[in-house]
């Protein structure tokens, strides 16, 4: 539990600010992930694109857009906001959610990542996202940084990415390029809000499966890039927060994770909203998924995960 009321009504006052806030306010460190050119193809021309609603497409530079909080109280969590692997959600999944984390004191590292479609890998998202990891834990320290608080927090097709991470950290992406890569790339606790987790069928009709692996994928192909298929006794602590009434991703996803965790005895919670569709973000105040922040909060600190949220 909370330590008292004053930490709870905080929490609950930050999300609500943040949720119906006007322009984000603009991060205040950028790191190039990559020293020189990302690994994964030749990527997009010219400069990146930002629809009305903070779509973001045209990715050549990926990055960690980073939120320092004032008083840090040791957490980290990088937020990976979804698209299907064709745009990135900024505006209404990880630059609302990076500034919540930032209220309540823990540093927000923003993934900036590569699309598919634009020149790049398939693999680009998960080669920026193991270096996303790395980075942030080789600069810890210098961050007031605990490295056994660096979490992930990911949207949709952003919350396959960062299954993926949190399943499969030992795979090698992309070959090693400097002392950073020698670091490791699991996270320690892993949020999956609406995420698309499975490839297989009759659960794979999303647009990230067809970003990822194609039209007509073989099950081999289907079944690597599966995070329910490779849950092990490594996998971090995970969170799942879905509404039954998913449209776009099957509440299957989050079922056959949670059981698949289960299995592995990785401590895991979920929750399960009647209803809510698809693409809430932090959610919208007096709806049911306007409950999942305060409820991963509550779950990461009673796992002592996350330092508890204390008023200033």
């Amino acid at each position: 539990m909370f330590k008292n009321d004053i930490d709870r009504r905080t929490l609950l006052g930050a999300v609500a600010l943040i949720a119906g806030a006007g322009p984000a306010q603009a991060a205040l460190d950028t790191l190039a992930l990559w020293p020189a050119s990302p690994p994964g193809g030749s990527g997009p021309r010219g400069p990146e694109k930002v629809d009305a609603r903070g779509s973001l497409t045209n990715v050549s530079a990926p990055r960690l857009e980073v939120y320092r909080p004032s008083k840090p109280n040791g957490a980290a969590v990088i937020v990976v906001a979804g698209g299907g692997y064709a745009h990135i959600e900024v505006g209404a999944e990880s630059t609302p959610t990076s500034r919540w984390l930032q209220s309540i004191g823990a540093t927000a590292f923003e993934l900036i990542y590569r699309l598919p479609g634009e020149g790049w890998s398939p693999d680009a998202p998960f080669q920026d996202g193991q270096r996303a990891m790395r980075l942030v834990r080789s600069l810890a320290p210098s961050y007031g940084i605990d490295a056994a608080r660096i979490g992930l927090i990911g949207f949709s097709a952003g919350g396959h990415l960062a299954g993926m991470l949190a399943v499969s950290s030992a795979q090698t992406f992309y070959p090693p390029l400097d002392a950073v890569d020698a670091l490791s790339a699991g996270p320690s606790f892993c949020g999956l809000i609406y995420p698309v987790l499975s490839m297989m069928p009759p659960f794979d009709d999303t647009h990230s499966r067809r970003e990822i692996i194609g039209m007509h994928p073989s099950t081999a192909e289907s079944e690597a890039y599966s995070v329910e298929r490779h849950v092990g006794k490594d996998a971090p602590p995970m969170f799942l927060a879905q509404a039954a009434d998913d449209p776009v991703s099957p509440i299957d996803n989050s079922l056959m994770m949670f059981s698949a965790l289960r299995t592995a005895g990785i401590p895991a919670e979920m929750h399960i909203f009647q209803t809510g569709g698809h693409g809430w973000g932090l959610g919208r105040p007096g709806s049911e998924v306007h409950a999942w922040p305060e409820l991963f909060i509550r779950w990461a600190t009673q796992n002592s995960l996350f330092p508890p949220v204390t008023a200033p």
